[in-house]
């Protein structure tokens, strides 16, 4: 019992530190995105997905996320994909990337993401190019939001840990740059 408690205390305390700690960006506005490919999911399906081929189509948000099927991770997918018909209107593609739980994003891409956007599992490499590693657990990738023009740079970076803000603030980039108010 008191395993079980320490464990629920250590998942409060991380959820804690997560919703308290907003910082910078690892990459900047005007950086060149690292291209990649990583295995993903959209609506339960398995693809591979290429920052440069969706890149061919517009705009990119691309959003690191600790793991899936946590609570503010969870909730943030359900806010990226009430928000992805809006993002689909003005030309952009949206992917939640994620190095926490990553032998589960084929159903978080159905349950959480609701079939709107796909989900990506970022290993160790993409984790550490993007320079986006979870301090409080190295293995899984942090809270942090980009939206990259389709010319590979970035238009807007925002880290924060807590998921509030992360649409909004993405969704205020994308409408900047396709002049939108």
């Amino acid at each position: 019992m008191s395993r079980l408690f320490a464990g629920f205390a250590a998942g409060l305390a991380l959820c804690g530190v997560l919703a308290a700690s907003p910082a910078l960006a690892a990459l900047k506005v005007g950086d060149t995105a690292p291209d990649f490919t990583a295995p993903a999911a959209l609506a339960g399906k398995d693809f591979d997905f290429a920052l440069s081929k969706a890149l061919k189509k517009g705009p990119v948000v691309l959003y690191f996320f600790p793991a899936a099927y946590t609570s503010g991770c969870t909730a943030e997918a359900h806010e990226f994909a009430e928000a992805t018909p809006a993002f689909e209107k003005l030309g952009a593609t949206v992917i939640g990337v994620t190095a926490g739980n990553v032998d589960r994003i084929k159903d978080f891409s159905k349950e959480h993401c609701r079939d709107k956007f796909a989900v990506a599992a970022a290993n160790a490499d993409l984790v550490k190019t993007y320079d986006v590693v979870l301090p409080q657990k190295a293995e899984w990738s942090n809270r942090t939001s980009y939206v990259i023009a389709p010319n590979g740079k970035i238009l807007m970076a925002y880290t924060d840990g807590n998921f509030a803000g992360h649409v909004s603030k993405t969704m205020d980039a994308v409408k900047a740059y396709k002049g939108v108010k």
